[in-house]
């Protein structure tokens, strides 16, 4: 059995900034309410999500053995998370600019697990960040992260929405388990639904991903629908940017992910004549290779 302030405490030196620990067990209302949002067809070309389903709210069948999982959390807030000029033909999201977090997570993990063995060494691990069916929002909530917020996302009274999860599966019983707590919420604000241009934010917290345009600049191109990009390349902020959580609490701290280049200081002009060896040079490894810089450029003015 290992201490959970002991977890706690080398998570944090890590460099995560939250961090709960939850007892492995099915989250059945989360796995339903998943369901109902398959059925609706909000999911448009994310077809991968109708895959593992019972396995995503299972973290027991999607690792066998596993006790219990460790939920990290660690802020990527940047000046440029607050917003772009209104006029902005080439918006990028912020998350986008710094080093790929899935290669900075999985790292970041792995150390903590390397630094728990030392403290049990027969500890077995499994380490995700949105790379494998696993229901993080939810973990994060069940660990008293923060809640579900009216745009989908996790919300954090410390440190807001714009976050990187990531979780530990570990095979060992911890002493003490973290759980869900009662919070502030969103109360009436409904300043993320307003200011998505598309309508994609519904009513029940959740999204449609047909209306995303998170989902538009990056994921396989869906067909139809009257969907604007609102001058967004790749990614959105559109709705964590005028949070008011987002807008009263620090920047990061941690230093992988510190922007790799200013997004202000390239107009649609250059990003048209931008050369794939540039983009390698500019934005190799950052998330935005995912969709490439061709599909970048179709992007613009959309």
């Amino acid at each position: 059995m290992i201490a959970r302030n002991f977890i706690i405490n080398v998570a944090h030196e890590v460099g995560f900034d939250l961090v709960g620990v939850v007892r492995v067990e099915p989250l059945d209302a989360e796995r339903n309410r998943f369901r109902e949002w398959l059925l609706q067809g909000r999911n448009s070309t994310l077809d991968y999500l109708e895959r593992n389903v019972e396995k995503r709210f299972d973290m027991g069948l999607l690792v066998p053995g596993a006790r219990s999982v460790v939920v990290c959390a660690v802020s990527y807030l940047s000046p440029f998370s607050r917003g772009y000029d209104v006029n902005s033909r080439t918006k990028i999201a912020s998350y986008a600019l710094a080093r790929d977090y899935h290669v900075t997570i999985k790292d970041m993990l792995r150390t903590l697990a390397m630094r728990l063995t030392e403290y049990a060494p027969e500890l077995k691990y499994r380490a995700f960040t949105d790379s494998a069916p696993v229901a993080e929002k939810s973990l994060a909530v069940r660990a008293g992260l923060g809640w579900i917020g009216r745009n989908s996302l996790l919300v954090t009274q410390e440190l807001g929405s714009m976050l990187h999860l990531g979780e530990l599966v570990i095979n060992e019983d911890v002493d003490q388990y973290d759980g869900s707590r009662e919070m502030v919420g969103c109360g009436e604000c409904r300043r993320c639904v307003e200011a998505c241009p598309n309508g994609a934010i519904m009513e029940d917290r959740s999204i449609d991903t047909n209306r995303c345009i998170s989902c538009r600049t990056i994921e396989r191109e869906g067909s139809g629908g009257d969907i604007t990009l609102d001058g967004w390349i790749f990614g959105c902020d559109a709705c964590q940017s005028v949070c008011p959580y987002n807008r009263c609490v620090p920047l990061h701290s941690n230093p992988h992910f510190d922007p790799l280049f200013d997004p202000t200081k390239l107009n649609a002009e250059q990003w048209f004549a931008m050369t794939d060896e540039e983009f390698a040079t500019m934005a190799g490894s950052t998330p935005m290779p995912r969709a490439g810089l061709e599909r970048i450029k179709r992007n613009i003015g959309k």
